[in-house]
C-alpha cells in the first residue's frame, strides 16, 4: 500500500502506528491471543476484536459515513464503546467521543461543532439530546432497540432517525480497513481550556500512537493495562492505544470505587493502570488492610503525584511513576519509576523541545515559573489544532510552539514541576473546567447580574469550583436554589461547590473582572458550601 512509504525516518510505519492496521496485523499474527477483558466477564481475542470492529465499520458505512467524516460516540466504558471507536477508525472515519456528563448548552456546542451525521448513544442519554434546541448535522442515532422504539416518535419530530445497535453487529465478510496514513485524522477529543467553549482537539493516528507509546514505557506484551478512566477521556484512550501498540492486553472497567477498586482490578488481572491524584489519595486515606498488597498490580501511574511516593509504594507494594500530558501533546514529560524529586512531573523525553516562557514568549531564568511551551522533532506527533475553531488554534499554536497554558518550573537536574494553571482554567477530578462555560450558565439565572467562577484549593491537589455572584438590583439569590438551577445545565463536575454573594465584583479601571483578586481571597467566612449544606452532585449512573 502507498501509505507504507516512510517520508520521515523518525516516523513509524503505518502498520506500527495506524490503529486499524495494528489491529489487522495482530489479528493475523496473534489472532487467538487474548486482547481485552471486560468487567461483565466478556473476553475478546485479537481476532474477535478485529472482526467486531469490521462489523461496526461496515454498519457505519451502510449508514452513509465515509472516510474522513466524523461520528459521535456517547457511551460509558464497555464493549460497545470500544468497538464503536475501533470500528469508526477501521472505516477511516473520525471518532468523536463525548463526555457522558455533558448536557444543555455544552452538549449542544459539541454536537453542532462536530458536524457528525451519525451518533452511537447510550439509551439513558437520549433525553438530553431531545432537550437541546440544535442537533447540528445529526441524522441518525444508533442505540438500544427498546429505547429506539420508545423514543422514535420524539426524534422523528426533530428529523432524527433511531436505529438499534444490531445494525452495527452484523458480520462483515470481505470488509477491509481503510487505506490510512499516520497523518490522517483519527479522533476529535473535546476538552475545556481556560476560557470559551470546549475545543475539539484534532489528533492524527501518529499523535495518539506516540501519546500512548510514551505513556507506557514500562509496559510489555505480558502486561494487562486497566482502562479505568473513560474512553471519551484522553486518560482512557492513551492507554488503550499504548497497550495495543506494545502488544499488551487491556482490562476495561466501567467505573471506579475506592472500596472495591483493588479487588475488581485483581479480578480483571490488571498489572498496571493510571490513577488520578484524587484516586490515589482516596486509596491512601482508606483503612489499611492486608488486602492492600493482595492485588495483581506491578506498577501504577499517578497524575498528579501528590502522594508521598515511598509511602504509597510501600503500602501497596507497587512501583510508581508519573508524567505531564494533555490532549494536545504526546507525553512530553515522563518520570522514572519511583521518582525522588518531590512533586515532579518527570523529565523531558527524547524528541521533544520545551521552553518555560513569560507572556512575551521570552524564556525565563532556571527555577523561575513561566508557561510551558512545546514542540516535537517529528511531524504529526502533536494535535493539529481545534476542530472548526481557527482562532483558538492560532492562539495556542503561535511562534512555532504549542502553548500549554500551564505554569512550570525546571530545576538544574532537568526535573519539571507543575506550578499552577494559567489564566482561568480549573482542574477537577481529571477534567478541565472552563470558567466561561460555568459562568454562562450562572448568568442564565434570572436573578444574577454578574458572576466570576474561579478555582480554589481542594483535597489531593485538586481544585473546587467557586462562583462569586452579584444579584440584580432589588433581587436576592438563594445559593441552594442557584445550585438546583445549575444541576440540569452543567456536567456534574462543573457544578460549583462554593457560592459567595457580593454586591459587585472587583474590576479594573477598564471594567474587567479581577479574577486574580477573587482567587487570592479564596474561601472567605461568608462563602456558602453546598456539601456542608448536604447537597451532593453525582455523576448519573448509566444502565
Amino acid at each position: 500500500m502507498s501509505t507504507d512509504i516512510r517520508l520521515d525516518p523518525r516516523m513509524p510505519s503505518p502498520s506500527a502506528c495506524v490503529l486499524p492496521r495494528i489491529l489487522a496485523r495482530f489479528a493475523e499474527t496473534r489472532g487467538d491471543d487474548l486482547f481485552a477483558v471486560f468487567d461483565d466477564q466478556a473476553r475478546w481475542t485479537y481476532r474477535e476484536t478485529f472482526d467486531q470492529s469490521l462489523a461496526v465499520a461496515d454498519g457505519l458505512g451502510r449508514l452513509g459515513i465515509s472516510q474522513g467524516e466524523t461520528e459521535l460516540i456517547w457511551l460509558p466504558n464497555g464493549r460497545m464503546a470500544l468497538k464503536a471507536w475501533f470500528g469508526t477508525n477501521c472505516l477511516g472515519a473520525v471518532s468523536v467521543a463525548i463526555n457522558t456528563a455533558y448536557r444543555g448548552a455544552i452538549l449542544q456546542h459539541v454536537v453542532t461543532n462536530a458536524d457528525a451525521k451519525v451518533a452511537v448513544v447510550h439509551p439513558d442519554l437520549l433525553d438530553r439530546l431531545l432537550e437541546i434546541e440544535n442537533r447540528g448535522a445529526l441524522e441518525t442515532i444508533v442505540t438500544d432497540q427498546a429505547a429506539a422504539e420508545a423514543h422514535a416518535p420524539a426524534f422523528r419530530a426533530v428529523g432524527v432517525e433511531l436505529l438499534p445497535f444490531e445494525v452495527l453487529e452484523a458480520p462483515a465478510p470481505g470488509r477491509q480497513v481503510a487505506d490510512l496514513a499516520p497523518w490522517d485524522l483519527q479522533s476529535i477529543c473535546y476538552t475545556s481550556g481556560t476560557t470559551g467553549p470546549s475545543k475539539g482537539v484534532m489528533s492524527s493516528y501518529l499523535h495518539l500512537h506516540q501519546m500512548g507509546w510514551h505513556c507506557t514505557p514500562h509496559v510489555t506484551d505480558g502486561d494487562r493495562y486497566l482502562i479505568n478512566l473513560p474512553l471519551f477521556h484522553v486518560g482512557g484512550t492513551l492507554f488503550t492505544t499504548g497497550a495495543l501498540a506494545r502488544g499488551a492486553q487491556i482490562a476495561v472497567m466501567s467505573s471506579f470505587s475506592t472500596s472495591t477498586f483493588l479487588e475488581e482490578a485483581t479480578r480483571l488481572g490488571a498489572t498496571g493502570c493510571l490513577l488520578l491524584g484524587a484516586m490515589a489519595g482516596f486509596l491512601m486515606r482508606s483503612q489499611p488492610s492486608p488486602a492492600d498488597r493482595a492485588h495483581s498490580f506491578k506498577r501504577l501511574m499517578i497524575i498528579p503525584l501528590a502522594e508521598d511516593v515511598s509511602a504509597f509504594s510501600e503500602r501497596f507494594g507497587v512501583n510508581v511513576y508519573t508524567l505531564f500530558n494533555m490532549s494536545e501533546v504526546s507525553a512530553p514529560i515522563v518520570s522514572e519509576l519511583n521518582p525522588t524529586a518531590l512533586g515532579t512531573c518527570g523529565r523531558l523525553r527524547a524528541g521533544v523541545e520545551a521552553r518555560v516562557v513569560d507572556e512575551n514568549d521570552c524564556e525565563v531564568p532556571l527555577g523561575t515559573a513561566g508557561e510551558l511551551v512545546l514542540r516535537t522533532d517529528c511531524l504529526w506527533t502533536m494535535a493539529t489544532g481545534y476542530y472548526n475553531m481557527p482562532d483558538a488554534t492560532a492562539k495556542a499554536w503561535r511562534n512555532g510552539w504549542f502553548h500549554t497554558g500551564d505554569m512550570f518550573k525546571v530545576d538544574e537536574a532537568g526535573n519539571y514541576f507543575f506550578v499552577d494553571r494559567s489564566k482561568d482554567a480549573i482542574r477537577r477530578r481529571g477534567e478541565n473546567i472552563s470558567s466561561f462555560e460555568v459562568e454562562e450558565q450562572v448568568l442564565a439565572h434570572p436573578a444574577v447580574l454578574e458572576t466570576a467562577v474561579v478555582g480554589v484549593a481542594g483535597e489531593g491537589g485538586e481544585q473546587d469550583v467557586l462562583a462569586v455572584v452579584a444579584p440584580k438590583p432589588g433581587m436576592t439569590i438563594d445559593p441552594a436554589e442557584l445550585i438546583e438551577f445549575l444541576v440540569p445545565r452543567l456536567a456534574h463536575f462543573m457544578v460549583p461547590r462554593y457560592v459567595r454573594l457580593v454586591e459587585a465584583l472587583p474590576k479594573t479601571p477598564t471594567s474587567k473582572i479581577e479574577k486574580h483578586a477573587l482567587r487570592g481571597e479564596g474561601l472567605t467566612a461568608d462563602t456558602w458550601d453546598r456539601e456542608a449544606a448536604g447537597i451532593r452532585v453525582r455523576r448519573d449512573r448509566l444502565g
